[in-house]
């Protein structure tokens, strides 16, 4: 997984995990049952309109709120391929590694507009929106968080390093 291609999907600032998944759904850590109520409460037919393989792009501060790890695998179990923002709640941010989620510190997120389709090069470091043809270099992520993300989570990470006798 070298490369993310996907639309754009809008959101503000401070998306705390309440909103990427209400608690009133939390009687479940079933990933696909949380995966149909994700942003339920800012865009109730988020889940209808949009398709796996879909990106959010945020504004700052993204994850905030409680330390659930039920937000990223919502996220994930949904289809969205990733998550664009300036910064992540450092617990979101932790969570949504361990949980095979690829996110992107970003400054200009804001730029990349709902619609666009954006290209993310996890080898060059790279954010290119397609619509625009305006590249961006994302902040760049720790080797062993890469290795979490091309496993799938930490999980998997786990699994494949004692199968492989590490």
């Amino acid at each position: 997984m070298n490369e993310i291609t996907g639309k754009v999907w809008n959101f503000g600032a401070h998306i705390d995990t309440d909103i990427i998944i209400a608690a009133r759904y939390l009687n479940s850590s079933d990933p696909e049952h949380l995966a149909k109520y994700i942003m339920e409460d800012v865009d109730p037919d988020f889940t209808t309109k949009m398709q796996k393989g879909d990106i959010i792009v945020a504004g700052e501060n993204f994850g905030c709120g409680s330390s659930r790890e039920h937000a990223p695998i919502a996220l994930k179990a949904a289809g969205i391929a990733a998550v664009i923002a300036p910064s992540f709640a450092r617990i979101f941010y932790r969570n949504a590694f361990n949980m095979g989620l690829p996110i992107f510190e970003l400054p200009e997120s804001l730029e990349i507009k709902e619609g666009e389709k954006v290209s993310i090069d996890l080898d060059n470091g790279k954010i290119t929106n397609l619509t625009t043809n305006k590249e961006y270099k994302f902040k760049a992520i720790p080797e062993f968080m890469q290795e979490l993300i091309a496993t799938g989570g930490l999980i998997n990470y786990a699994k494949k390093e004692m199968t492989e006798g590490k």
